[in-house]
């Protein structure tokens, strides 16, 4: 009896493991580093296993707002405009990144000192917040002084 038990045990973990993945899944979040007072920029990759979904927001009490902006080159320029939402397709990733879509927070009340964690929330349309804790990284780069 005992050995049956077990292979029933390990028949289901194989299949549990088999399952297809449901939901949102956040992957290599982080903050770049940023003084009390200046701006910093949220980056990450989002990948949906579910149907199609949207981002529409994204909250912290770090700062005095987070905004979803997408950088683009427009002539030989760096131009970052602000989005209200982000469409997340159904088995896609999207990635936030410096030079692309990311998260700016803006006026951070503290200092995002490298190695600090930072709570962050982020907001679907049809899916449940996804609360994160994220690491403070010093950036490679900056993009017209603005961290984005």
């Amino acid at each position: 009896m005992k050995k049956k038990s077990i292979v029933l045990f390990s028949m289901f973990l194989l299949v549990a493991a088999c399952a297809p993945k449901e939901g949102i899944e956040i992957r290599d979040a982080w903050i770049r580093s940023a003084p009390q007072g200046g701006n910093s920029a949220l980056y990450f990759v989002i990948h949906n296993y579910s149907a199609d979904d949207e981002l529409v927001g994204v909250s912290t009490e770090v700062a005095r707002a987070a905004e979803m902006h997408e950088s683009s080159m427009v002539d030989d320029v760096m131009q970052m405009r602000m989005v209200e939402s982000v469409p997340l397709a159904s088995s896609e990733d999207v990635v936030f990144e410096s030079g692309g879509l990311h998260v700016m927070l803006v006026g951070l009340k503290e200092e995002a000192k490298i190695g600090d964690m930072v709570d962050i929330v982020l907001h679907f349309k049809n899916s449940e917040d996804i609360r994160l804790q994220v690491p403070v990284r010093e950036g490679a780069e900056e993009h017209g002084g603005h961290g984005g």
